[in-house]
């Protein structure tokens, strides 16, 4: 019996800037959204709290421990009988080099080349707000 899909999702989000450029994935073809791009994070298990979310997606995506984690906003996206909710952080790499652990790409974009990148819907926001 295939796994379902809870209908409601808690997803921490990392923005990571460094000299003026932003952190973003492009995840595997096969996924929901397959061939975005995206910030890393990922879901929250029950029980854990937002930034031990953050600090073990991190972890496993990329291979990097982040330091400075600060809120910076919440978002809401529904796609079908689905709702996400999302809460962004903003914070710095404190170990490690970010590579492409559970991506297929990893990448720096300055802030005006954001917007040319396709994000999922739930996105549209954040990237607005990152890129003035």
């Amino acid at each position: 019996m295939p796994k379902r899909e809870p209908s409601v999702v808690h997803v921490a989000i990392a923005v990571i800037e460094r000299r003026g450029r932003f952190l973003i994935c492009r995840r595997h073809a096969a996924k929901t959204f397959g061939g975005h791009w995206e910030f890393p994070g990922g879901k929250r298990e029950p029980g854990e709290t937002w930034q031990a979310c953050l600090r073990r997606e991190l972890r496993e995506e990329l291979g990097v421990t982040v330091r400075r984690i600060k809120p910076a906003g919440r978002l809401y996206h529904r796609l079908g009988k689905r709702e996400a909710f999302f809460r962004v952080f903003r914070c710095a790499i404190n170990r490690g080099t970010p590579q492409p652990l559970s991506s297929q790409i990893v990448r720096w974009v300055d802030r005006a080349r954001l917007s040319r990148y396709k994000f999922p819907p739930a996105n549209a926001p954040l990237i607005a707000q990152l890129s003035r």
